[in-house]
């Protein structure tokens, strides 16, 4: 299976670069994926599609502001820094640019001396640990000094950056927004509850992993990052309920769905828990919890949408592709929104 396999065409205009007013008013392609047949509808509809005894399960992580900018001690040359993931004793590991001169004992300095960081370590995949110093709380300081961390295909000033969460984020962790996520409101959450429709949470930090490029020719050989998830006991017994019911699992991204796949036996029986996870889901995977997915439009040739093309197929996914290019549909992190279901 070839990386070239997942390739699409995309003119740029179509990359979305500011989040729409109404989260609940993005276009919403449903896919059937047995069939290949697709609709055209507002994500509010997304009730439409669901049932008493389905389970919703959302990932609840929040996004930091991790991306700092500084200088380089003694050169005051400029820095931008992206942590990455939290190592303990105020140890990070970071994204630093420009790399070559980010050296082991290199001292950066943000906000004038509010916050300091050393290099500690230079990682095998060119990651920086950074051993940060500074009066406080680090949370606070972050809050301060820190920007939100936008892929860089979003070039746009974000306003607010409340829109870049889910209205349900709750635990600080990710690099990047679980972004299917960005589409719900409260009261679609309330049309849902009224339907019948368990919700559960569990948590994924995102990482950088989940977004690097595929730089590999066979996608068997790619290697993806771990990430850090946890589940509670009340949250996998609601899931292991609603599937012993015979409800449907709906995953809210592909982060999610990462996350039950992660820590799901061959049995299909959901362990609650934390550890680290670096599942790699593409074409061939048997999935063991999930049955229904909500998810973004992902960009060419990433693990994303390969994770996709193992639900629904890669021929009826690159024609939804296609057909969405067709129609003008908004891609990527404030884009429009897929559901993928199985019949």
């Amino acid at each position: 299976m070839k990386t070239s396999d997942f390739y699409y065409d995309l003119p740029k205009e179509l990359i979305a670069q500011d989040p729409l007013e109404d989260r609940s008013s993005s276009r919403l392609l449903v896919l059937h994926s047995k069939s290949g047949r697709i609709e055209h509808r507002v994500f509010s509809d997304i009730v439409d599609y669901l049932r008493a005894g389905d389970c919703l399960v959302r990932n609840n992580t929040k996004v930091i502001p991790a991306r700092l900018f500084g200088v380089r001690e003694g050169t005051g040359g400029a820095v931008e820094l992206l942590l990455l993931k939290k190592h303990g004793n105020d140890v990070w590991e970071t994204l630093v640019k420009p790399g070559k001169k980010a050296k082991k004992g290199t001292c950066l300095v943000f906000g004038e001396g509010l916050l300091c960081g050393e290099i500690i370590e230079v990682l095998d995949d060119g990651n920086r640990l950074i051993q940060f110093t500074y009066e406080g709380i680090f949370e606070e300081i972050l809050d301060e000094l820190g920007q939100m961390p936008l892929p860089p295909y979003i070039t746009h000033h974000l306003e607010d950056k409340n829109r870049y969460q889910t209205v349900y984020a709750k635990y600080e962790g990710s690099a990047a927004a679980p972004t299917a996520g960005l589409h719900f409101t409260e009261d679609l959450f309330g049309q849902l509850s009224e339907k019948g429709v368990e919700i559960a949470n569990v948590t994924l930090h995102v990482g950088l992993g989940t977004f690097r490029p595929v730089k590999v020719e066979n996608v068997e050989s790619h290697h993806m990052h771990e990430e850090y998830y946890r589940i509670e006991p009340e949250e996998a017994f609601k899931i292991n309920e609603a599937k012993k019911k015979g409800g449907r699992l709906v995953c809210v991204g592909t982060t999610s769905c990462r996350t039950v796949e992660s820590a799901a036996d061959s049995q299909g029986i959901l362990h609650a828990g934390e550890g680290q996870t670096d599942i790699f889901i593409y074409p061939g995977y048997q999935f063991k919890m999930l049955d229904i997915l909500v998810t973004n439009f992902h960009l060419p040739e990433s693990t994303l949408l390969m994770l996709i093309c193992a639900l629904a197929g890669r021929e009826a996914v690159m024609q939804a592709y296609q057909e969405a290019v067709r129609e003008r549909y908004r891609f990527f992190s404030f884009g429009d929104a897929m559901l993928i279901l199985p019949d």
